[in-house]
């Protein structure tokens, strides 16, 4: 298998994985604090990442490579988990996945800044196109429902892309398992203080759903996915494979349908259908 299209399977796996995030996250603030949900995760991660690099022996990142992880470590382990978190609180899962699909734009602009790479004019004309139609299906459904929530939205897929883009780039150096476990590790006594300070009062009231959305949030979103997803990036391009992400509201909102019986209509199954197209064309002329 060559380089390119390991990058987009690894890619795709990270994606598949990446889409139960916010139905899982939908699920664990019914009856978790946000704030507590995103540092309970970033340290159950934190502990799992940091067992991982002591069991491999990995060595410790070069001085000019910490700024850039503290970049992927406020982005991916801070920044979009608690956004989004906290957008949920205004917005249903399946309203604020079709935001994802505004995240491989974010991805490739910070891409070209951070990376250098350099599509082609056709490949921005069909990532523009898939971002435009996502962004017109959400403000036509729904941004006058809740203005907040769709606001924390978008300045997590901002923040997200950043912390992709730098990540990316990392783990040609470092390596993709090895890049968000020192960003999990760099983040953790942060987090883990956080999630002691925000631990709820009593834990009797917490629910079988909720914990089962902690566990995966923290397993899967903030640990394994990033796995596939940061080597899938290194080896495709951050541009490029990072276009796969349009493919995540369809999975998403499949999940929040199946599991969480939220209603999701044909104008929504109509846009995830479009974007698909758009990733066909986004990779077709991506170099």
């Amino acid at each position: 298998m060559d380089k390119t299209t390991s990058g987009w399977l690894n890619g795709f796996l990270g994606v598949l994985i990446f889409s139960g995030s916010l139905p899982a996250t939908r699920v664990a603030v019914v009856d978790f604090d946000p704030v507590f949900l995103t540092a309970a995760r970033g340290a159950i991660a934190g502990l799992l990442a940091l067992a991982l690099l002591l069991a491999f022996r990995q060595k410790r990142p070069a001085h000019g490579d910490l700024l850039p992880l503290v970049v992927v470590a406020i982005s991916v382990v801070v920044g979009f988990p608690l956004l989004t978190a906290l957008a949920l609180k205004h917005v249903s899962s399946a309203h604020s996945i079709v935001f994802i699909g505004l995240l491989p734009l974010s991805t490739a602009i910070f891409g070209v800044l951070r990376g250098g790479e350099r599509p082609r004019p056709a490949f921005w004309l069909f990532s523009c196109l898939g971002s435009a139609l996502v962004a017109g299906f959400a403000m036509a459904q729904g941004f006058t429902a809740s203005p907040v929530g769709d606001l924390l939205m978008l300045a997590a897929i901002v923040i997200c892309g950043l912390g992709y883009a730098e990540g990316a780039a990392l783990s040609r150096r470092l390596g993709g398992w090895q890049v968000i476990c020192w960003a999990l590790v760099l983040s953790l006594p942060v987090m883990g203080a956080l999630s002691l300070f925000t631990m709820p009062a009593t834990l009797s009231g917490i629910g079988g759903p909720a914990w089962i959305g902690l566990a995966y949030v923290s397993l899967f979103s903030m640990l394994i996915g990033f796995v596939f997803w940061y080597r899938g990036l290194a080896q495709g391009g951050t541009a490029t494979v990072g276009q796969l992400q349009l493919l995540q509201p369809f999975f998403g909102l499949m999940l929040a349908a199946g599991l969480l019986h939220e209603a999701v209509s044909w104008p929504m199954i109509a846009v995830a259908a479009a974007v698909a197209l758009c990733v066909a064309g986004a990779r077709r002329f991506a170099r």
